[in-house]
């Protein structure tokens, strides 16, 4: 008797059902039993529902679509937490608040900023100061004009000269070739554009020469391309792959997309092939124009 009051008492109450008033045992047992069986069958339908909605996922997944959302809503266990409206509002209090910005960022100058005194009245005190942290950015050109020391020698009849520090062979410095591999990785420019915005301050640099930056010498990237490729396979146990056609200078090439839940590549290749295929999937090929 205490055994299914304890179980099901909240369940026969909200539908009205007094189990000390039916005096039959027979039909208090049968009721018991009846709402253990509901009890049973409702767990184990959620389970399957919810094994059902997983495989839908996963099969949305494979097939290169979105699984369903997580809808928030009133009767979610997150809402369900909050017992009070003064409980949700300090909880949004909590996330909206945010950390002061001399924590996170580095003071590079300092600056007074000074009352005129002319507008003070003659009693008035100094109390000190009010921060107020600004962020700002510098893009200006730098030339730089390197004198090399020469020396000869009569004896070996050799000339000696100084050796530019590393990154500046060439008439482009390093941190001009980083910003436009920058503006053209993550800023997704064009290279006129990019040639634009350098010309722009005064930065003497031609379209070839931003395409040759772009072009060449980048082995280190490549390498790093061909790794994060090589993870992105050894990811999952499967790969989405699709082609579509492409125009590369007014020749017709293919554009092979491989992908799965982590990483998505682009290849572009002359043919689509089966070999073409088996090369791309086995190992990075030397034919790859681009990859996100």
């Amino acid at each position: 008797m205490n055994n299914y009051r304890n179980n099901y008492m909240i369940t026969l109450e909200q539908l009205g059902i007094d189990m000390g008033n039916i005096k039959d045992p027979q039909i208090r047992k049968a009721i018991v039993q009846m709402y253990n069986l509901v009890e049973e069958l409702s767990s184990e339908n959620r389970t399957q529902r919810e094994e059902i909605q997983r495989l839908r996922d996963e099969r949305a997944l494979l097939k290169g679509e979105k699984p369903k959302p997580t809808i928030r809503g009133k009767n979610n266990k997150q809402s369900a937490n909050i017992s009070s409206e003064q409980e949700r509002r300090n909880t949004e209090k909590k996330k909206k608040k945010k950390g002061s910005k001399k924590e996170t960022l580095t003071i590079t100058r300092t600056e007074a900023v000074r009352v005129d005194k002319a507008n003070l009245p003659q009693d008035a005190e100094f109390k000190g100061y009010e921060t107020v942290v600004v962020q700002d950015i510098i893009l200006e050109a730098a030339v730089i004009e390197f004198q090399k020391e020469v020396y000869y020698s009569p004896s070996l009849k050799k000339t000696f000269t100084g050796k530019l520090p590393a990154g500046f062979q060439g008439t482009f410095g390093p941190k001009l070739k980083a910003l436009i591999i920058l503006l053209k990785t993550a800023g997704n420019m064009t290279e006129p554009k990019i040639t634009e915005l350098l010309n722009s301050f005064h930065i003497q640099i031609a379209g070839s020469s931003v395409d040759r930056i772009l072009g060449t010498r980048q082995e280190a990237f490549h390498k790093e391309k061909d790794e994060i490729f090589i993870a992105g396979l050894e990811s999952t146990r499967y790969q989405h792959i699709d082609d579509t056609f492409h125009r590369v200078n007014g020749e017709n090439y293919h554009t092979h997309v491989v992908c799965n839940p982590f990483f998505t590549a682009y290849f572009t290749t002359e043919k689509k092939d089966r070999l073409t295929i088996l090369d791309i999937l086995s190992k990075p090929p030397k034919i790859t124009l681009s990859m996100v």
